[in-house]
């Protein structure tokens, strides 16, 4: 169950000149010299850096998706502690943390490193963190079919503790459940059992 196994993102098609001019103009506009050395080659680097952290934009999670196996395993199958890095779209500031997947197969499995795969190439585009749960649950129900899915994800978003409220520290967690996992309750709390997060009673 490598999780390198996969290729890596191919980086998106963005127009890397257009990053390089609004870089530039913006080290103008807070009173910075764009030519000393320590930022003379800043506005190529922020460019190339956008190209790959945005790189999951241009990607159908879908596609990860189409190789399955044909398996009679009906009890939950669960990948916890995904890291991941995405840019909340209000500030362009990244947010990071770790999302938990579960789903219980009607018949058919994917590779366990295709889940994690759908969680990057999700979480590689300007996102808010409520959005990249719902899409990572409803990629998994769509594409992989099964009785249902649960989405848990717990990130630190730096555009609240490093400006704004300025809470190091504080963590968002969001959930998103599809089919059985929000129909039934118990196996609804045996995923946020298995996570770590037990439901109360």
């Amino acid at each position: 169950m490598d999780l390198d196994n996969d290729r890596e993102l191919v980086p998106a098609p963005i127009d890397l000149e257009r990053i390089r001019k609004a870089v530039l103009e913006i080290l103008l506009a807070i009173g910075e010299d764009p030519e000393r050395e320590g930022l003379k080659h800043t506005p190529e680097r922020v460019a190339e850096m956008y190209q790959e952290i945005l790189c999951g934009m241009r990607v159908n999670p879908a596609e990860v998706l189409g190789v399955g196996f044909e398996e009679d395993h009906q009890e939950m199958v669960l990948l916890k502690d995904i890291p991941f890095y995405s840019i909340c779209e209000h500030h362009l500031l990244p947010f990071h943390g770790k999302a938990h997947i579960g789903y219980i197969p009607s018949g058919r499995v994917v590779g366990i490193s295709k889940l994690a795969r759908v969680v990057e190439i999700l979480a590689r585009r300007p996102q808010l963190q409520e959005r990249l749960t719902s899409q990572i649950a409803d990629c998994i129900m769509e594409n992989v079919k099964p009785y249902g899915v649960g989405v848990v994800i717990e990130a630190e978003h730096l555009c609240m503790t490093m400006r704004g409220i300025r809470k190091p520290g504080s963590i968002v967690v969001t959930s998103a459940n599809r089919g059985i996992f929000r129909t039934r309750q118990e196996t609804r709390a045996e995923f946020l059992s298995l996570i770590g997060h037990p439901q109360s009673t």
